[in-house]
């Protein structure tokens, strides 16, 4: 049975008191949190992190009883976890503090997101921001919209087409491998301006929203990328691995590029990759 905008609202809602229970106590407390290293400096955790999870984890479960979980700490301990998101007909994937080194950090650009996939393709998309307690939210073929506690705020729609020469990026290139790293380096001065928030969450909401025209990604985790690559196109965004082949959130390798649209795409591809 396909998913409903009763259903992404709920699941918004569980995000929403998700973070205002276990997340928000803890921020700017750092003294207090236990923070620790996972594959790498930047890849961190604390105990929001995981107290967070457990919440959205027990809260979907409640709602949608036959679907599998695969949260970003579960499969921390399980990596055999996301195996199941191809077959499954009904799956949430979780990632409940994106962006945690600014969360760390005392930095409000941190966000808690959550997609849901039937048999491997995203259906619903939701990435709250806990600071400004609203919640970005997408259904497949019925749009993107920005939703507050009470009532839905707007509509998202990406970033008008632009000429390369004045189009704005977010690009991580930090885990690029060599020599594509440097190529792209030596070719993000052909855009009008590159960033990178060190947050997928609210870079995709930026992307949405039309604030950007732009996302480069290398490495795809799904609980980083799924529920935002939904609203992304949604929003009306065009996107494709590097090669041109579509993304699924089996997919963890091949790198992906989001546009206002397909000619966008090939432009930006071509200017940034080549």
């Amino acid at each position: 049975m396909p998913l409903t905008r009763k259903d992404a609202l709920l699941v918004g809602e569980i995000l929403s008191r998700a973070a205002a229970a276990e997340i928000m106590p803890r921020f700017q407390r750092v003294a207090g949190l236990q923070i620790r290293e996972k594959t790498s400096a930047f890849d961190v955790v604390t105990d929001a992190d995981e107290a967070a999870e457990e919440a959205i984890t027990a809260a979907l479960r409640q709602a949608f009883p036959s679907a599998r979980i695969i949260g970003e700490e579960a499969a921390a301990k399980d990596p055999k976890l996301p195996d199941s998101i191809a077959t499954a007909d009904l799956a949430f994937i979780i990632d409940p503090i994106d962006g945690t080194k600014n969360f760390t950090a005392g930095l409000p650009l941190f966000g808690v997101m959550a997609a849901a996939t039937i048999r491997g393709e995203v259906v619903l998309g939701a990435i709250h921001d806990p600071v400004c307690g609203d919640t970005a939210l997408a259904l497949r073929g019925e749009g993107a919209w920005l939703q507050g506690d009470t009532a839905a705020k707007a509509d998202l729609r990406v970033a008008a087409a632009v000429p390369v020469s004045k189009m704005d990026a977010i690009a991580g290139t930090n885990f690029l491998p060599e020599p594509l790293r440097g190529t792209v380096g030596r070719n993000l001065p052909k855009l009008a301006m590159h960033s990178w928030l060190r947050c997928a969450a609210h870079e995709y909401r930026m992307a949405a929203a039309g604030h950007c025209h732009l996302l480069l990604y290398n490495k795809l985790m799904p609980w980083d990328h799924a529920a935002g690559w939904l609203l992304h196109r949604e929003a009306g965004g065009y996107s494709a691995h590097f090669d041109g082949s579509a993304y699924l959130p089996s997919h963890t390798t091949g790198g992906l590029l989001c546009a206002p649209d397909q000619v966008s795409w090939e432009q930006a591809r071509a200017a940034l990759l080549d």
